[in-house]
């Protein structure tokens, strides 16, 4: 049955190899992704799934959905689609919604005897406001058994650990005077910036190996012969452990306090967006590897220990969930990067896709026609979050 599978995504490559490279000649930023939107759910809508646009009050989220029979499984693929501002589709998301649509296809058309759901979730805006978030906070994501999804990379692997994150705008507000005249009257607004950041620098001693912390100046309030009033800073918190996070940011905001205390200023802090660090299942990402060799993926290689941060990292904190690392580009290229736009289209890009979507299908067949599949991921599931060793 996974070879009836593999001829139907075969049968169909034009049209996904179609599909990938309009979306990739039309980049779209996050939350603005509606040619995309609309090219994969008309699609689907031909192919008699239900189709929601808009959910979650996102404009480019959608969610679409496959009956068979009754009752079985809920399996969630999971599409994103937002390209980087600038560059455009420099990470491979062009790739994702035709994989995810050809991999539900093929199921739906040859799995007529069993009981299952598909369900096709667009998810918009990964790479700036997390669309995946709002959309957990709506109750989305919540009915599926498990979620799936893909990704270009560096070698075919799945991920084990991402980076749990808090992302800070902090703005300081003093008083402006001239630098030279009288300095006394002014309030330095960089200054508080400037000790917040070395703050950190001290912070970095007392923090366990797996947290990271970045920062940057947003605004450093003017010409040199002026006291600042006002500096903004944006800083990153992260770890490979969701529960550091809580004393990190009480400790982090303290700083920023003090940093205001310090220079008679005034300091507003504003959380942009808080990613949780995945619980990896390790039967799950088995599964998918099993089927990558089963569909002759190129280039597999050893599952990636730790990856940055990402908002598949909140719906896998819910739910079991896995993403596919497909063969893309050379090892040790950067995503973001030149080499990975020109990657996008061509022999290598289309493997990626196809091959990639043979997999995602292999792997919900078998949890489809074996419950027992499921069963066990949950089961280690629920004990990782828990925090037991499985």
């Amino acid at each position: 049955m996974k070879k009836l599978i593999y001829n139907q995504i075969e049968k169909n490559q034009k049209t996904y190899i179609e599909m990938a490279e309009y979306i990739f000649d039309h980049p779209e930023r996050g939350n603005q992704e509606f040619l995309a939107v609309q090219l994969l759910t008309d699609y689907l809508l031909e192919n008699d799934f239900e189709v929601e646009k808009g959910i979650a009050g996102l404009k480019t989220a959608f969610r679409a959905s496959y009956k068979q029979g009754n009752g079985g499984p809920v399996i969630g693929l999971l599409a994103e689609y937002d390209a980087l501002e600038g560059i455009g589709h420099a990470c491979a998301h062009h790739l994702q919604g035709p994989a995810i649509v050809g991999a539900a296809l093929a199921l739906k058309n040859v799995l007529k005897d069993f009981d299952y759901t598909l369900v096709i979730y667009g998810t918009p805006a990964e790479e700036t406001t997390s669309g995946k978030i709002p959309m957990l906070e709506h109750g989305y994501f919540k009915e599926l058994d498990l979620a799936l999804m893909i990704h270009g990379n560096p070698g075919t692997t799945v991920d084990i650990k991402s980076m749990a994150m808090v992302s800070y705008y902090v703005s300081f507000y003093g008083k402006a005077s001239h630098a030279a005249v009288m300095p006394e009257a002014g309030r330095s607004a960089l200054d508080a910036l400037l000790l917040s950041f070395q703050a950190v620098e001290f912070l970095r001693e007392h923090v366990s190996d797996q947290v990271r912390l970045h920062y940057t100046v947003l605004n450093a309030g003017g010409p040199a012969n002026i006291v600042p009033a006002e500096a903004q800073g944006h800083f990153y918190l992260r770890s490979y452990d969701s529960n550091d996070l809580p004393q990190i940011k009480k400790r982090f905001e303290n700083i920023i306090q003090g940093a205001a205390l310090m220079t008679d200023t005034e300091a507003k802090i504003e959380i942009q967006k808080e990613l949780l660090a995945k619980v990896p299942v390790i039967t799950l990402n088995d599964l998918i590897m099993s089927n990558a060799h089963e569909a002759g993926a190129p280039n597999i290689v050893a599952p990636r220990e730790k990856t940055g941060s990402s908002d598949f990292g909140n719906v896998m904190f819910e739910i079991p969930g896995s993403c596919l690392r497909m063969d893309l580009v050379p090892l040790g290229t950067s995503s973001h990067s030149e080499e990975y736009l020109q990657a996008g289209k061509g022999k290598r890009a289309e493997t990626c896709l196809l091959t990639g979507a043979k997999i995602l299908a292999g792997t919900a067949f078998d949890l489809i026609v074996n419950e027992e599949n499921i069963r066990m991921i949950k089961e280690e599931f629920a004990a990782r979050k828990a925090g037991v060793q499985f």
